[in-house]
């Protein structure tokens, strides 16, 4: 009979990934928390960005020419003090012909490397330029999705990411949330490695909601990921097992 054998603890198996001794447990943890449920900012308010950054919580930042008129600034000073807090997906968005999107694209790859995500429009030029980019090597983010037909495009066309926009689809009386499902079970059914970026995000409900139906990405206002952490029963909680903790104290002293 042979001798049974314990399993390792995963916690005391070292090896080193880029130079960096971790142990074999935390390394497998962050890899699929990498994989699943990604958690975008939709701002360029580099100053919130810093702030949430600093939680470990995120994953990446989606901008666009709207968030970037916001912020008053140059949106290459933008995009080059997001890369430089480490934040490693960030979605620079390109408008024009299908060959000034891919000249842009290329432009913005080879200043800002890898953490530059090209973000075309869902248009047959956006389209042209998403396939001729991937084929370059570049990440691309087909945004502006409406509907499961768009979806199926932009994955032909190599897109990394395709965006639905749900707050846009539920304005116009149409299912956000269900046009997130059916992209996602779409692309699960065919094998398609186009990740699903929900986003026109507006509150904590629609993010939840939007990972339930198979986005692997959610981008939000930091105004709706800064509510995630809220809930009236943990603040109800936390003020009784405050005031039994002074009891305690009051009570040995």
């Amino acid at each position: 009979m042979a001798e049974s054998v314990d399993a390792p603890d995963l916690k005391s198996v070292d090896f080193k990934v880029v130079g960096v001794q971790v142990s074999l447990l935390a390394f497998l943890y962050k890899l699929t928390s990498i994989l699943k449920m990604k958690i975008f900012l939709d701002t360029a308010d580099t100053e919130l960005i810093q702030k949430y950054n600093e939680t470990g919580l995120i994953d990446g930042i989606t901008t666009n020419p709207t968030l970037i008129m916001k912020s008053g600034r140059d949106p290459e000073d933008v995009y080059q003090e997001i890369k430089d807090m480490g934040i490693r997906d960030i979605s620079m968005e390109v408008v024009g012909s299908a060959d000034e999107m891919i000249e842009e694209g290329v432009r913005l790859f080879e200043k800002f490397g890898f953490c530059s995500t090209i973000k075309v429009p869902m248009t047959r030029d956006g389209l042209m330029a998403c396939s001729k980019l991937t084929d370059e090597g570049i990440r691309v983010n087909v945004t502006l999705i409406f509907a499961a037909a768009q979806a199926i495009l932009a994955a032909r066309a190599g897109a990394y990411y395709v965006s639905p926009f749900v707050g846009r689809l539920d304005d116009q009386s149409v299912a956000g949330l269900e046009v997130v499902r059916s992209i996602s079970e779409l692309y699960r059914i065919q094998g398609a490695p186009t990740q699903v970026l929900s986003a026109s995000i507006r509150s904590v409900q629609r993010a939840v909601r939007s990972w339930y139906n198979g986005a692997n990405v959610v981008t939000m206002p930091p105004s709706v990921f800064e509510q995630m952490y809220d809930h009236i029963l943990t603040d109800k909680g936390l003020e009784i097992f405050d005031r039994d903790c002074e009891t305690i104290k009051s009570n040995i002293g």
